[in-house]
């Protein structure tokens, strides 16, 4: 029997108030794997009164005891990995060692927050003027939310809660719609942790839910990952409201190959990155630029090894790629194929008819390779988000550049080459926020933020790192004088 799915709020399992479900749908079989609730305002409002009643105790205890928290917080997500992993795949699925893969991401998000007594420290000057200092002290912000996507339900809102809560904030995290059934079980299991009621609290649903979030006046920071036209909405929506947002939009990621790439190396990588995880992801390879000669020997590479890649159910061990999300997905993805087929591009690999034993109603579409694509065609300009890879060939590096720079999106972009002036030319100019140097996949380490550019990301801090400590803390500048006169009259 499906299970139905609750939200946590201050602390407890509580039905929602939306009087609808939603069916959670395994993209492998097409059956349903449970029921989570469309959402409502009515939920939104108590989780973020529940969170404000809470922040003013948690601001006040020492980030040293709030880290304790994190510290047990990691040690649960690790001794659960398999468990975890294998709910990932089952609703989302990509292969069970990509979901093993993005455990391993979160928990460093968690150990990089655990820094947060350092991290905060504050800057302190003496005798700005005589007998008078002058510093600087962050402080929480409040009530925090994340709006998570389907691609990584564990991943993504480690890059953005453990640091919240490690700088005294609370906080709401909104998994997809498509994908809840990860982000309750870890709720399920932080459960143990002992937080004060109503620090993390989690609420399932749809539209209504995020609208209620961008609109409620006790969450004043929110941090969104998913596709533009939405990262767009949250974002306006959000600032309209007076609120921080944070919004990582959608993608066209290119990866260049110079003529003296070594071939073999950069073709693994290439094909790793484009269809892995069946190409949703936000710094998947989508285009691969060819420069002079380097198309004669890499396109036939290219093809040949995506050929050997087995499309199948994310928890067999022999499947390279899973499924895409759902049936929607997939009517779209096919149909941007042929539009790009009838746009003049040429149809290198066709991963349309592929079919999966056990599995004929699962959402399979297999590795594709479009050549000779256009700039103009809506296979170029559009996030395809599958398994879809277009290659262009130009002459030089700096045409490869400027057709970079012309796309709208500034999420990643890389180049493979043995050349130290060529690569120094590629991360100078080309305007992406993640940059790539012999590496298919820029996925900043956690230490580092999440960086992204142009409808890539709307807003000024990105996620994960000291840029997380900024966005969900404020400066206060404290100046202040002491006179010894003034203490001997007392």
């Amino acid at each position: 029997m499906s299970k139905s799915l609750k939200n946590y709020i201050n602390g407890q399992w509580v039905e929602s108030k939306s009087n609808s479900m939603l069916d959670v749908i395994n993209p492998s079989t097409g059956l349903s794997v449970g029921k989570v609730p469309s959402g409502c305002k009515a939920d939104i409002v108590d989780a973020a009164e529940s969170a404000n009643q809470a922040w003013e105790g948690w601001r006040n205890t020492p980030a040293t005891q709030r880290v304790q928290y994190l510290y047990k917080m990691k040690a649960l997500l690790e001794s659960h990995t398999d468990e975890i992993a294998a709910i990932c795949t089952l609703e989302c699925g990509k292969t069970y060692a990509e979901s093993k893969a993005e455990m391993t991401r979160a928990v460093e998000n968690i150990e990089v927050a655990c820094g947060i007594p350092t991290l905060m420290q504050s800057v302190f000057s003496e005798d700005i003027a005589t007998g008078v200092d002058e510093f600087v002290i962050r402080q929480p912000l409040g009530v925090g939310a994340c709006i998570s996507p389907f691609n990584f339900p564990i991943m993504i809102p480690f890059w953005f809660m453990p640091y919240a809560i490690a700088c005294g904030n609370t906080y709401i995290v909104k998994p997809s719609e498509k994908v809840p059934m990860t982000m309750t079980r870890i709720f399920e299991l932080f459960e143990t942790l002992n937080l004060p009621k109503g620090v993390l609290n989690m609420v399932h649903g749809g539209r209504e839910t995020v609208d209620a979030i961008l609109e409620h006046p006790f969450i004043p920071a929110i941090s969104f990952v998913g596709s533009t036209p939405v990262a767009r909405h949250v974002y306006q929506t959000g600032t309209l409201n007076g609120k921080r947002v944070q919004a990582q939009g959608g993608a066209k990621n290119a990866v260049v190959v110079m003529p003296d790439a070594e071939p073999e190396t950069t073709v693994k990588i290439i094909v790793d990155s484009a269809f892995g995880c069946a190409g949703q992801r936000c710094l998947a390879a989508s285009v691969v630029i060819t420069v002079g000669e380097a198309a004669e020997h890499i396109t036939p590479k290219i093809i040949a090894l995506a050929l050997s890649k087995k499309t199948g159910d994310g928890m067999d061990s022999s499947a390279d790629m899973g499924p895409v999300i759902s049936a929607e997905s997939k009517v779209r993805i096919e149909k941007l194929i042929q539009q790009g087929i009838d746009q003049g591009a040429d149809l290198l690999l066709d991963g349309r008819a592929v079919k999966v034993s056990g599995h004929e109603n699962g959402n399979f579409i297999g590795p594709t390779i479009l050549g000779n694509v256009v700039e103009e065609s809506e296979v170029y300009k559009t996030e395809i988000f599958g398994p879809v890879l277009s290659i262009i060939n130009v002459k030089t590096l700096e045409e490869a550049i400027a057709l970079i720079n012309r796309n709208r999106y500034g999420n990643s972009a890389c180049i493979f080459t043995r050349s130290g002036a060529a690569a120094r030319k590629f991360r100078h100019n080309t305007m992406a926020g993640n940059i790539g140097v012999n590496i298919g996949v820029a996925a900043p380490m956690a230490f580092f933020p999440f960086s992204g550019w142009k409808e890539s990301f709307f807003g000024d801090l990105h996620g994960q790192s000291s840029h997380a400590v900024e966005f969900y803390t404020q400066t206060k500048v404290v100046i202040e004088r002491w006179n010894e006169e003034w203490s001997r009259k007392f």
